[in-house]
């Protein structure tokens, strides 16, 4: 799942363990979560949203396209 988590901790000037500790997840985690290695669960995905005034498809985008 492709996401823009990266370029809105960094329009906050946020390191990933800040966004972790407001998330109350690991930088690890969030490391994870900009690598495309780890989809949120939806309660984060929602969490992630709420904190950066976001509707989740803002910030996240299914890899599938739409005419598979």
């Amino acid at each position: 799942m492709k996401n823009r988590l990266k370029a809105l901790r960094a329009e906050r000037g946020w390191s990933q363990s800040v966004l972790g500790d407001h998330l109350d997840v690991s930088r690890q985690t969030i490391n994870a979560i900009e690598a495309g290695r780890y989809d949120p669960s939806l309660p984060l995905a929602f969490k992630i949203a709420r904190l950066f005034g976001r509707v989740i498809e803002e910030i996240f985008e299914d890899d599938v396209c739409a005419d598979d």
